[in-house]
C-alpha cells in the first residue's frame, strides 16, 4: 500500500510523541520525526488520505492499526499547528 505521507518542507522540528499509552515503554517510528515537520496543510492531506484508506478498503488489522496510529499522528500535529498559531495570536494582541 502507498505511504500517504507527504515530504515535510517545514524545518521547524518538535519532540517526536505518538501521544498513545505505548509511547513511553518503545521507541518512537522513523515516520513520526517525519510528521513533527510537516506544515499544516501537509497534516491536514495525510490525514484526510489515512482515514479515505481507512473508509476504503479492506485492511488486515494490524495495518489498519498502523494506518489509524498514523492518522492520530497527522491530527496531532494539525492540532500543534493551530495552538502555535493561537499563541502567536494571543502575543500579538498583548
Amino acid at each position: 500500500m502507498a505511504d500517504p505521507k507527504p515530504k515535510p518542507t517545514s524545518k521547524t522540528k518538535r519532540k517526536a510523541s505518538s501521544g498513545g499509552p505505548s509511547s513511553a515503554s518503545s521507541p518512537a517510528p522513523d515516520w513520526l520525526a517525519e510528521v513533527q515537520q510537516l506544515s499544516y496543510q501537509q497534516a491536514q492531506t495525510a490525514l484526510e488520505l489515512c482515514l479515505a484508506q481507512l473508509q476504503s478498503s479492506d485492511l488486515e488489522v494490524e495495518e489498519m492499526a498502523g494506518i489509524y496510529r498514523r492518522a492520530e499522528a497527522y491530527g496531532d500535529r494539525c492540532e500543534a499547528v493551530l495552538n502555535t498559531v493561537q499563541q502567536e495570536v494571543i502575543e500579538w494582541s498583548a
